[in-house]
């Protein structure tokens, strides 16, 4: 099995925390979005992962791309980088990794993340994984035949034809066959909206007879902007509540921690109230504080404040305020 991910786009909803950082790098419950993802497809594959191919854009940068590689070898994979220099759309993206295109592959979109309790069926020609949705109109969706096989995607409908919305993660049995469509959108200059689009190779392949199957997940959580993050990130701290966050190192001083909370490597608490559904990074220090549903990344220091639903990022010193607060890296904030 190989999963290929595309992360080349810079997040721009999520300004300012990806003016430094790509968003699959900004941190759920202590791991990076593409980290979490890659262990949560894993999960599902029901066989080994080799290898794993992430497409990046070129300005990325070798820490970057050391992290990925770092990541694929974590779950027993080997990393491959892949670069996007234009912006042409999902297929244009995808083929920047054709050589990987072969065999059993899982296709995921690098901005959403997932909680599923089914094992992947390799012998499935083909799945797309889908959630309910209360408003269908905002997403890409599939209609299900009485076979449970989908018949159509429609993108954005402005009236119901179905709740099953795509939430960006493909399974193919044979990789090249994807690859071949998405080829032939790009040798016949076949756009949409401008763009060349995975959907329309999608469509090829399902007009040539191959059957696509839903994967209905239990819950779909978006990394889009801040508040969506740090909800996700609330979300994610629940499912993994039983398992260690607070790390050894960590001193926490006449202070109060309200579980699920993760706290990183060599981070200091003092005189203040954690939780719940708070994530410190690592090398942080907070003293005389109270934080609940908040991200505070790595190397940063939060003095005398009262935050909730926040997102502050590295190398911040924050001081004697009461916010819900989106801070960027490097920042200096005092009352």
């Amino acid at each position: 099995m190989k999963i290929i991910i595309p992360m080349a786009g810079r997040g721009t909803r999520l300004r300012p925390h990806t003016l430094t950082v790509p968003k699959p790098l900004i941190p759920i419950a202590g791991k990076p979005i593409v980290h979490r993802l890659v262990e949560d497809i894993v999960k599902v594959c029901g066989q080994k992962v080799t290898e794993i191919a992430f497409i990046i854009g070129a300005d990325f940068g070798e820490a970057v791309e050391k992290q990925l590689l770092q990541i694929a070898e974590s779950v027993g994979a080997k990393g491959a980088i892949c670069y996007q220099t234009e912006k042409l759309g999902t297929a244009h993206a995808l083929l920047c990794a054709k050589d990987y295109f072969n065999g059993n592959v899982v296709v995921a979109f690098a901005d959403t993340l997932f909680k599923a309790d089914f094992t992947l069926d390799s012998n499935a020609e083909a799945i797309i994984w889908t959630q309910k949705v209360e408003d269908p109109s905002a997403f890409g969706v599939v209609k299900i035949d009485g076979n449970g096989y989908i018949t159509d995607f429609v993108e954005k409908p402005k009236t119901f034809v179905s709740d099953l919305a795509i939430i960006g993660i493909y399974y193919f049995k044979d990789g090249a066959v994807l690859r071949d469509e998405m080829q032939y959108l790009i040798d016949n200059d076949i756009k949409d909206r401008g763009e060349y689009q995975i959907t329309d190779a999608l469509e090829n392949m399902k007009s040539k007879g191959v059957k696509f199957q839903p994967g209905q997940v239990s819950e779909w959580l978006d990394c889009g902007n801040k508040d969506a993050t740090v909800h996700t990130n609330q979300r994610y701290l629940e499912y993994i509540q039983d398992q260690q966050l607070v790390d050894e190192s960590a001193k926490i001083i006449n202070s109060v921690i309200i579980p699920p909370v993760y706290i990183g490597q060599n981070v200091e608490i003092h005189n203040s109230v954690l939780g719940p559904h708070v994530s410190i990074g690592g090398n942080s220090k907070v003293l005389n504080t109270v934080i609940k549903n908040s991200i505070v990344q790595d190397d940063s220091e939060i003095v005398d404040a009262n935050m909730t639903n926040s997102m502050i990022g590295n190398h911040v010193s924050y001081k004697g305020k009461a916010a819900d607060a989106s801070i960027g890296d490097y920042n200096q904030l005092k009352e």
